[in-house]
Formats: C-alpha cells, structure tokens, sequence
C-alpha cells in the first residue's frame, strides 16, 4: 500500500475549490461562508440547557431563543459538521488520522495544547468582538469585493506575520 501520510491538496487547486464553494454558497443561500454562527448556537442552547431562566433574561442568549427554532438548527451549524466530517474523512483516505501532538522538540505535548486552546478561545472571542470569523468576515467579504473584507484580510494575515514571530517556538 502505497504511503499518503505527506500527500496534500495542490494549493492552488485547493484555493480554486474553495472559490466555487464561496460561490455556490452566495447562489444557495444568498450570503457567503462562516463559522463563528455555529459556535454561538452552541454556546446559546448549552447555557439554555444549564439555566433557561438565564438565558430567556439575559439580553444577549434571549434573541436566539425561540419556541420556533431550536438555536442549533441553523445552515451554519449543519456547515461545521460537515466540515468535521469532512475533515476527518480527508484524514482517514489519505492515511493522516491520528491521535498525535505535533510540537517542537523545544516544548511538551501539554504546552502545544494549552497554547493551541488559549488561541481558540482568543480567536473565539476575538470574532464575537470582530461580528464575524475569518471565512465570514474576510473570505466572503473579499468575495462582494467589500473594502472592510480586504482590511480584515490584510489585519489577520499581518497580524499573524507579526505575532507568529513571538510564537514560533511552539512549532519550530
């Protein structure tokens, strides 16, 4: 059997996909692609479940409270599955699914997760801050050719050039 642990995607095939994925989206849906939605239904029906008196009060969780609609009956929500599915899909075919920490021989397991849990919840908060994830906020706001979208852009991927040199040792 042949070995595709290192086999990926040709980028620019990739890019192209994801392109006309972004343009299905808009045609199907009528808007583009994102993820923080997903996490914010989440987080509206676990704190329903925990204390529903809270949610129906508080200003924020009750607007996504419905007798209607379950909060995690959205597109969005049905988007993110999908992606997991197909993730590990990919992984499986392509002979990568493992259960492994990839770090530097510079750090523990337990500090490449602990730092790759605090960027998570940092770049959670952040898109709650920012209304918007990457894929919503920059990918298809370059896609209306929206100025906000190439300013996102060029703030995510600057930043990081930026902050990656503070970080690096965590992979490198």
């Amino acid at each position: 059997m042949n070995d595709r642990s290192n086999k990926y995607i040709n980028p620019y095939l990739g890019g192209f996909l994801l392109g006309l994925l972004l343009l299905v989206t808009f045609f199907i849906t009528g808007r583009g692609l994102g993820a923080s939605g997903a996490t914010k239904s989440t987080v509206v029906t676990a704190v329903d479940a925990v204390s529903h008196s809270h949610a129906t009060k508080s200003a924020y969780y009750s607007k996504f409270i419905s007798d209607d609609q379950h909060p995690m009956n959205t597109w969005l929500t049905f988007e993110v599955l999908g992606i997991l599915a197909g993730a590990f899909l990919s992984g499986a075919l392509a002979g990568r699914l493992r259960f492994k920490t990839e770090h530097s021989p510079k750090i523990t397991s337990k500090t490449r997760l602990l730092a790759a849990a605090g960027g998570g919840i940092l770049f959670g908060f952040g898109s709650q801050l920012g209304r918007g994830c990457t894929s919503g906020a920059a990918l298809s706001g370059m896609a209306t050719l929206s100025t906000a979208g190439f300013v996102t852009m060029l703030a995510i991927f600057g930043t990081g050039f930026i902050v990656a040199y503070f970080f690096r040792k965590l992979w490198i």
